[in-house]
């Protein structure tokens, strides 16, 4: 159990891993294999109108005035200089004259929501568990996506506010998991239970890109929020059915499993009741580590998330299913990636090769550092695909392994508070959403090489900044602050035995 001096939760349980039941066919294993889906349902809401953009809007760029030239940052490709911008749909289906600028707004309007609920949404996940929380989360975002088209066709307003509203259901869905996980992983599996989880968004994204640029072209625009809706509301389902907020409560548990992940996780693993130490939060250097962090990492993944459809067809100029497709490839490299991290920072902890503290700032430090460098290689890569989609790829890819590094490292610091502060460090981390994209339709107004050169350098900054922050300022001890009576009574119990031996 840890101390008040500040000891991880990671060292009580290391000698007992060789006891732990195995994850095959375990309740934490399922759970973590319910959650990845249900993240790819969310990304899948998330990222649809990314790629769903360039087939409802009837140009991408500004309408050039009468008897004047198209000035063109890429050739267009052999064969296509005398077809129209305009991305013809199916017979009946609506497009819109927004221009470069709305559709940034557009395209940020999910994070507006998305900061609203993230703290309420750790606070209560932390107190009542997260279930609830996470599963009405994708249920409300999927049904809301269902009304995407009807908000389309009422205009511009409309749709921002359907797309902050989702935002607003969605934002409770990372908080709840980590509350959750709070409870449910032990210390030894934290990093590959979380990390199989998480990257169910990465995957997500991988889907959602492609289909949704195939679903355009054969079925037209308004198909995809209906399909990607209707899968939300089939995973609630199955989500209510087979979850429990604690294995205590767990119906399908063996008690060889619960009686371990109780053991190894102890007091950490209750909830934290309804008061939290807001004092000591808010003047925890690991903390604000985590936050700044996050936000810059984010920026650059948003940046792509929310901007690369738009940048694959306009300047690189490839069809709608060839956009989707080279859009979603950086995403299936950053899954795999950080799904392995996660096994290779457990096994580095485990087997005690480094601290909880060093693999934390080694994976953030490799997974924000190597993504910055290949992100400034695409911005001089210019009209080359090959180079482009490559470095484009290895970014993201290698930007997986910061998945065992700053984002799980809340419940590190602080096991029983790990919802909530999940909940202030993605708000904070949540903002690059809403300000990258609208920053990125101003500095490509003009469809430049220029302009997008500045965007990749500016994502590829605040990687570099925030991984200095991180290792300089960062910790996987957990704090003074996060420590429960019973854990104090605890440890004063042991130095009393200390003493008296002593003596």
């Amino acid at each position: 159990m840890p101390l008040p001096n500040g000891c991880s939760i990671n060292s009580a349980p290391l000698d007992d891993g060789e006891d732990a039941p195995p994850q095959c066919c375990s309740a934490r294993l399922n759970l973590a294999v319910l959650m990845f889906f249900g993240f790819t349902v969310v990304y899948g809401l998330r990222v649809n109108l990314s790629v769903a953009m360039v087939a409802m809007v009837n140009t991408t760029g500004p309408r050039p005035a009468p008897n004047s030239s198209i000035v063109r940052a890429c050739p267009l490709p052999a064969g296509t200089e005398n077809t129209s911008d305009t991305f013809l749909q199916p017979e009946g289906i609506p497009q819109y004259p927004w221009d470069s600028e709305t559709q940034g707004w557009l395209l940020g309007a999910f994070f507006f929501g998305y900061l609203l609920t993230q703290i309420p949404g750790g606070y209560l996940a932390g107190h009542y568990g997260g279930t609830i929380f996470l599963g009405l989360g994708v249920l409300g975002t999927a049904v809301l996506t269902l009304l995407t088209p009807l908000a389309a066709q009422f205009g511009s307003y409309w749709l921002f506010a359907l797309r902050a509203l989702e935002g607003f259901g969605e934002g409770v869905t990372f908080p709840a998991m980590m509350a959750m996980w709070a409870r449910w992983a032990p210390p030894l599996e934290r990093s590959r239970l979380i990390t199989l989880s998480g990257s169910g968004g990465n995957f997500g994204a991988f889907l959602a890109l492609p289909l949704t640029g195939y679903i355009c072209q054969t079925l037209g625009w308004p198909a995809v929020f209906y399909l990607c809706g209707g899968a939300g509301c089939l995973w609630a389902v199955f989500w209510f059915v087979f979850v429990s907020d604690d294995p205590r409560t767990h119906r399908r548990i063996s008690e060889a499993e619960r009686d371990y992940i109780v053991n190894s996780i102890g007091p950490q693993g209750t909830g934290h009741g309804w008061s939290v130490p807001m004092l000591p939060m808010l003047l925890s250097v690991p903390l604000w580590a985590i936050i700044i962090t996050q936000m810059c990492s984010n920026w650059s993944y948003y940046t792509l998330l929310t901007s690369l459809p738009t940048y694959m067809d306009s300047i690189l100029h490839f069809d709608l299913k060839s956009n989707g497709f080279l859009s979603a490839l950086p995403y299936l490299g950053g899954w795999l990636v950080s799904t392995l991290s996660g096994v290779v920072a457990d096994s580095l902890i485990e087997k005690r090769v480094f601290s909880v503290t060093v693999v934390r700032k080694l994976f953030t430090l490799s997974g924000m550092l190597l993504p910055a460098a290949f992100l400034v290689a695409v911005s001089y890569a210019g009209c080359s695909h090959i180079l482009t989609v490559t470095f484009l790829t290895l970014s993201t890819t290698t930007g997986g392994i910061s998945a065992s590094g700053v984002f799980i490292n809340q419940i590190d610091i602080a096991p029983r508070y790990a919802g909530f502060l999940l909940g202030i460090t993605n708000t904070f981390g949540t903002i690059p959403g809403v300000v990258a994209p609208i920053a990125t339709g101003y500095f490509t107004e003009d469809h430049t090489l220029a302009g997008w050169r500045t965007v990749f350098w500016v994502a590829a900054g605040m990687n570099v900044g925030g991984a200095l922050v991180y290792t300089i300022f960062a910790s996987g001890k957990i704090q003074p602050w996060a420590v429960t009576e019973e854990e104090r009574a605890e440890a004063e119990k042991r130095r009393s035995r200390s003493s008296s031996a002593q003596t």
